[in-house]
């Protein structure tokens, strides 16, 4: 089974759990990078005027890929993994998610977040992409715990 591990990380804490997930699982890593990079200020989330503040109360905004780049074709198993923004995934994930065929492919999300729960972006994510064959994915922290990743990976049948 071919694994990918897509991940958006504005801070380096999504990209540190990604490394850890690729090299448990062998899946080749792949970072979701935007067209415009996010600067500290625009990840100010007490500023209602920061960037990603704006992006994130409009929910059909689609921040631009840097580039895309990636062929997911020869992947079964695609993690997706980014830190929660105001309970629910960045927008970079929709415009990521949006700009590929997700034909015949297994994927499941992995987030990171101060206090945020999983379910919820789970759900939003199956909502929004009915056509994904979701797996349920895992709210992780960095590092990850070993045992959460064992049982998670065991239920994903690797």
């Amino acid at each position: 089974m071919k694994k990918l591990a897509a991940y958006f990380s504005a801070t380096g804490v999504t990209a540190a759990v990604a490394n850890i997930i690729a090299e448990k699982t062998g899946a080749e890593l792949y970072q979701i990078v935007p067209k415009e990079p996010y600067t500290t200020a625009d990840l100010d989330w007490e500023n209602n005027q920061s960037r990603s503040s704006r992006e994130m109360r409009d929910q059909k905004y689609r921040p631009e890929l840097a580039g895309i780049g990636l062929d997911i074709a020869q992947y079964d198993l695609i993690f997706i993994g980014a830190p929660i923004w105001w309970y629910s995934m960045p927008r970079i994930i929709n415009s990521f998610i949006e700009s590929l065929d997700w034909t015949g492919k297994r994927v499941t999300l992995f987030a990171t977040s101060r206090g945020s729960g999983i379910a919820t972006v789970d759900s939003e994510l199956r909502k929004a992409y009915p056509q994904i064959d979701w797996q349920y994915g895992r709210m992780l922290t960095n590092p990850p715990d070993e045992a959460v990743l064992a049982k998670w990976f065991e239920q994903l049948g690797i």
